[in-house]
């Protein structure tokens, strides 16, 4: 059964950064296009970033464009989130998912095309 297992969660201030990790394991890492969602109380799951099998293509929601930077080693068989300059509406639980895709499949945004799933990590960013 395929496992990924978020960390580097936490509480920081307006304006900081942390670097949240997804471990996968009993999966092809490389066979999988890797994303990042958060979903905030009341509010439905977001997509923030995703990045491709290899890495060369990655996309990104508005709202973190610039700030975000979402990573990958294939080898480690782990996917990162970099974030900075990080502001009170970022405070969400943050999961990772997986695609299995072709490695010419264009990537997606849609919640619904990822298999798998982390159990998430809180982000609480305060003013």
């Amino acid at each position: 059964q395929v496992q990924l297992a978020e960390s580097g969660g936490g509480l920081v201030q307006a304006g900081g950064s942390l670097r949240l990790s997804c471990a996968a394991s009993r999966i092809t890492f490389s066979r999988y296009a890797m994303a990042w969602f958060r979903q905030a109380p009341g509010k439905e799951r977001e997509f923030i970033a995703v990045i491709s099998r290899s890495g060369g293509n990655t996309d990104y929601a508005d709202s973190v464009k610039g700030r975000f930077t979402i990573s990958r080693d294939n080898d480690k068989k782990t996917v990162y989130l970099q974030m900075s300059s990080l502001k009170p509406e970022d405070t969400a639980v943050y999961s990772c998912a997986a695609r299995h895709t072709i490695l010419t499949a264009p990537i997606s945004r849609a919640d619904r095309d990822y298999e798998h799933w982390g159990q998430g990590t809180q982000v609480t960013v305060s003013s």
